[in-house]
């Protein structure tokens, strides 16, 4: 039988040699799979259609240019659509859907939009941080074309050039993301979920005794606010970012607790404030001319922000070259435990445990926490020599001491 004029079994080389209309476009179709079309313009672009009616009405869809894409490439492809018209589908919706997913940049947009109302705002700048610097670059990528190989092979790379811990934030990032994606449409499983992060060794630096008179040394010629803001880091076992968002409404200086609202476990704590901390602060009032916070910024209205300079001034003078801010908060504990308190109390104090009671029974219970506070804050000021705070005692009740209403 012969060929239609239009229909012939397709080759590279015939397909090569088609004719280029003089305006328009001409179209071929292939007489070994029928539903394989070629089309061929008047500027000479050569590319494969998929045409074949589904569903009561007509699907066209563009498989690839030639010649990158190759004849026996494209009835492949053809093939695999024609299983879909099998098994019910509708190739060109699955097509449609495809060329309308959404990408990572859309998923970001929506991220931003969640992380600004159930997060704090350093965590999104850290989130800011990350997907600039390690996951933007597949921000045009639909998602349903990220693979659980390609979330494991950025985990990697990340680990290689940047570290463990670089790597291991993105990869949560990238996983809380995905696990957002239903909200804009994609309905395709997480290819972050099962992608195993990296082993962290868990710090445990802490001020040593051998160390503690050099680092009072230096942090004695420090000027303030930081000696203060720093002496408090260390007395209350308080976190950097908590000490630095100390408001004055949290304090009460009469009873001695200061009450941090909001933690990095999303539970509100209170801390014991022992007697040189009461000290810090009851200075610190005598002169905070109605600020809000307790280490104002520079800027009106702001708390102190960025302390890592003058860190880093702290521990150059004191000779300590692996020391952090964070190890400060470790260091309350670890001289708690040195005194043999209970890893129950020193998680009270350094609030890691979860509490299931109410905070009328977490006060009750902060007398032994004080007492323990107490006495490692004795011990770390006598290793450094800190006699002028050693000899400042508790006040009892009585006078009104800046207690805020």
């Amino acid at each position: 039988m012969a060929e239609k004029k239009n229909h012939f079994a397709f080759t590279e080389a015939r397909i090569k040699a088609l004719p280029t209309p003089p305006t328009g476009r001409a179209w071929w179709y292939d007489s070994k799979a029928p539903a394989l079309a070629v089309c061929k313009t008047a500027a000479g672009s050569t590319s494969y259609y998929f045409y074949k009616w589904a569903n009561g009405r007509p699907a066209r869809m563009l498989l690839g240019k030639h010649p990158k894409l190759t004849v026996a490439q494209a009835r492949d492809a053809v093939a695999k659509h024609m299983g879909t018209i099998a098994a019910g589908g509708d190739p060109q919706e699955e097509h449609r859907a495809r060329h309308h997913e959404p990408t990572l940049q859309n998923l970001w947009k929506h991220w931003q939009l969640y992380a600004a109302a159930h997060k704090k705002p350093r965590s999104v700048a850290e989130d800011e941080r990350n997907w600039k610097n390690h996951i933007a670059q597949w921000a045009g990528r639909r998602l349903g074309t990220i693979k659980k190989a390609d979330v494991q092979a950025l985990h990697s790379r990340i680990g290689t050039e940047k570290g463990i811990y670089a790597a291991n934030r993105t990869l949560a990032l990238l996983r809380a993301m995905l696990n957002k994606a239903e909200d804009i449409g994609h309905r395709g499983a997480n290819p972050a979920a099962g992608v195993k992060m990296f082993r962290e060794e868990s710090r445990d630096r802490f001020l040593q005794p051998g160390e503690a008179e050099a680092f009072f040394r230096a942090l004695d010629a420090e000027p303030q606010p930081f000696r203060d803001f720093f002496l408090l880091c260390l007395l209350t076992g308080a976190r950097k970012s908590n000490v630095m968002e100390m408001a004055w409404a949290d304090v009460d200086l009469l009873a001695g607790y200061w009450r941090i609202g909001e933690t990095k476990a999303n539970m509100p704590v209170l801390v014991p404030l022992v007697a040189p901390a009461l000290a810090i602060l009851r200075a610190r009032r005598e002169t905070a001319n109605g600020a809000r916070w307790v280490f104002p910024g520079r800027r009106p209205g702001d708390h102190l922000r960025h302390p890592e300079r003058s860190w880093s001034e702290i521990c150059t003078r004191a000779g300590l070259s692996d020391l952090r801010p964070h190890d400060l908060r470790r260091s309350l504990g670890s001289y708690m435990a040195g005194a043999n308190v209970s890893l129950q109390i020193i998680g009270k104090m350094l609030g890691h445990r979860t509490p299931q009671a109410t905070m009328i029974y977490s006060r009750l219970a902060l007398d032994p926490v004080r007492e323990a506070a107490e006495r490692a804050a004795t011990a770390m000021l006598a290793a450094g020599g800190q006699t002028k705070l050693l000899a400042v005692e508790p006040e009892k009740g009585g006078a009104d001491n800046g207690t805020q209403e």
